[in-house]
């Protein structure tokens, strides 16, 4: 069978949600080889052998962490020509849709970004994307080249499935070309003990209604009652009542999570636009026309003030 090569997104090893569902989504179109960049590979290979990798090319260099992200597309590079793969699959963060990008340029083929499915085709493997502010599905596939394919978090259940995971080192060239931009400090983020927020199974979001910063405290309590994430609409973020990298839309992250809560967002398209994929999607706005209610599974017409933490007090009681 045709190989597939996975990029294998990972924080010294500890592989990340994204990564197993790529193994999934891979396996239904070819062989998964996974591509671990990095040190941790000891630690990765068992978990990525465990759901699905056939094998693991690793290939550990400073230039990795020293440089911004070109020596990682000359590995993936590297990677490409020893196995000749029928679509490379990435996850869809900042980084890895411009890793997947210089990569297609590099070798001549076309790219989908942000799919939400994969399946083979007889011409090649056929992706499934949401656009146009999630108003349409569309179907696409490469015409030139072996695809690179950029895949949103959540887009597939996470399935076992055992195989070798043999570990082989890849041989890496970091060209001089690729050391234009150096990377000359690190702050670690602060951690609120929330899930990443593109990454998480639930998101409660806060926009305009939450009517400030010192208001925020209160979708916060209801997401940590569901271990939940927290989002912010774009009115919110620019209001300075949270973080710009907790902005969900269009401007902001896309999440695609299998419950979103909007406590006080009017749902503008493009608000919309970054969660609209979510599987279940509940509002929370005292103004019974809002536009988020045109595309909600639960709507609740009322002040968050009230509603919020009467649902984060069931939401405790029921967990006790």
């Amino acid at each position: 069978m045709a190989e597939v090569l996975v990029y294998v997104d990972h924080v010294d090893g500890a592989v990340r949600k994204p990564t197993l569902e790529l193994l999934t989504l891979a396996r239904r179109i070819g062989e998964p080889v996974a591509v671990h960049l990095g040190a941790g590979v000891d630690t990765a290979a068992p978990v990525l052998a465990e759901h699905g990798a056939v094998k693991v090319l690793a290939a550990d260099a400073p230039e990795f962490a020293d440089y911004l992200v070109a020596p990682k597309v000359d590995a993936l590079q590297a990677a490409y020509d020893a196995v000749s793969p029928v679509a490379v699959l990435v996850a869809s963060s900042a980084e890895g849709k411009e890793i997947a990008a210089r990569l297609a340029v590099r070798i001549g083929s076309g790219i989908i970004t942000d799919a939400i499915d994969l399946e083979a085709g007889d011409e090649g493997p056929i992706a499934t994307q949401s656009v146009f502010a999630a108003a349409f599905t569309t179907k696409s596939r490469v015409t030139k080249g072996a695809p690179v394919i950029t895949v949103k978090p959540n887009a597939a259940a996470v399935e076992a499935a055992p195989a070798a995971g043999a570990v082989e080192q890849l041989a890496v060239t970091v060209a001089d070309s690729s050391k234009g931009t150096k990377i000359v400090s690190r702050t670690p983020r602060e951690s609120s003990g929330r899930p990443e927020l593109t990454e998480a199974a639930i998101v409660v979001s806060g926009g305009r209604g939450v009517n400030g910063a010192e208001n925020f405290p209160i979708i916060e309590g209801l997401a940590d009652s569901l271990g939940a994430a927290v989002g912010a609409s774009r009115a919110a973020v620019d209001a300075g009542w949270y973080p710009h990298t907790n902005q969900v839309g269009q401007t902001g992250k896309s999440v695609s999570p299998q419950l979103y809560i909007a406590a006080g967002i009017s749902g503008a398209i493009q608000h919309r636009a970054g969660m609209q994929t979510s599987k279940t999607i509940v509002a929370i706005n005292k103004d019974a026309e809002a536009p988020i209610f045109d595309l909600v599974d639960y709507g609740v017409v009322g002040d968050l003030f009230q509603v919020v933490p009467q649902l984060t007090e069931e939401v405790t009681s029921r967990k006790g």
